[in-house]
């Protein structure tokens, strides 16, 4: 039984005339009494009696009637998904996330995404960043969040966000006293940075900037994330430095917040990372968000 016989058998139900089935399909009266025939032998019941008026269903052909409905509506919903997800409106996005962008940047652009296309579920997988492009590679998850990314040919990367740094201090420091603190000063105290996997990373941005300033950098302790070393910084264990999006963010009682003072070039990268011969219209979909955000994003410069 092909679904051609279903289209004929529920045309003819439904007017209850060959004649008018016939004219609603777009076809003569003799294929299509053929097909209800065929349809009657290949089922080895009668689906239909003739009348005066046309023809009227058995008792089998009420049955069936209901059946090939719901048929109907299952191919018809089936099509419509289909449809949707090669345009990129339904499916599942799988997000690799990471430590400090999670608090501003990447929950709004997820949250953009899905009122965008609410058919589209969105499911979020805290990895490392060569976890990852692990990921990635053996399509466990269709795009990734991390910073400083050393090229690779199968990975595609977007620039979604240039992030200024700011200080963390706790809130006796003297330092904390300015409403700009200098990196040269910052540098002169024990550091608490972040992550401290996945090379390159933070703390190795954060020893660069102290270089090329002429200083060198004590680091104290590396943690896992963000809120840890915000948190050991609010106890006394050093002073820190964070992306603005994690500053704007992350309150932890104890700690204060200040931008730099001598240091207009401590920014750091956000992007988005993905396949780069993924062809799928929802990553399409999704970078379309990124790219928007990025041309709406505007920060002052940082005054140096």
């Amino acid at each position: 039984m092909d679904l051609r016989h279903l289209k004929y058998f529920l045309a003819v139900a439904e007017e209850l005339n060959i004649g008018r089935a016939a004219t609603r399909l777009h076809i003569s009266q003799p294929p299509l009494t053929r097909n209800i025939k065929a349809l009657e032998e290949e089922l080895g019941v009668e689906l239909f009696v003739r009348t005066a008026k046309g023809v009227e269903l058995t008792q089998a052909g009420e049955m069936f009637k209901e059946e090939a409905s719901n048929i109907r509506m299952l191919v018809e919903g089936a099509i419509d998904r289909v449809q949707r997800a090669g345009e990129g409106k339904l499916g599942r996005l799988d997000v690799g996330i990471f430590g400090s962008a999670i608090y501003d940047i990447i929950p709004m652009l997820l949250q953009e995404f899905k009122r965008r296309l609410p058919g589209v579920n969105v499911v979020l997988h805290t990895m490392t960043k060569s976890e990852q492009v692990e990921a990635l590679r053996q399509r466990r998850i269709t795009v990734a969040f991390n910073r400083m990314m050393w090229p690779e040919p199968d990975i595609g990367r977007e620039l979604v966000a240039t992030e200024r740094l700011f200080a963390v201090l706790p809130d006796e420091h003297p330092l904390a006293e300015l409403q700009a603190v200098p990196l040269r000063a910052l540098a002169a105290h024990p550091m608490v940075l972040f992550p401290n996997v996945g090379r390159p990373n933070f703390v190795d941005r954060v020893v660069e900037l102290c270089k090329q300033l002429g200083v060198e950098p004590t680091i104290a302790q590396e943690v896992g994330d963000a809120v840890t070393g915000i948190a050991l910084v609010a106890r006394g264990f050093g002073v820190s430095l964070i992306p603005e999006s994690a500053a704007g963010s992350v309150c932890v009682a104890g700690a204060t917040f200040r931008p730099l003072a001598d240091a207009p070039h401590a920014v750091v990268d956000l992007s988005v990372l993905y396949r780069a011969t993924d062809p799928s219209p929802l990553l399409k979909s999704f970078l379309a968000v990124v790219r928007e955000y990025r041309a709406a994003r505007t920060v002052a410069p940082p005054q140096g």
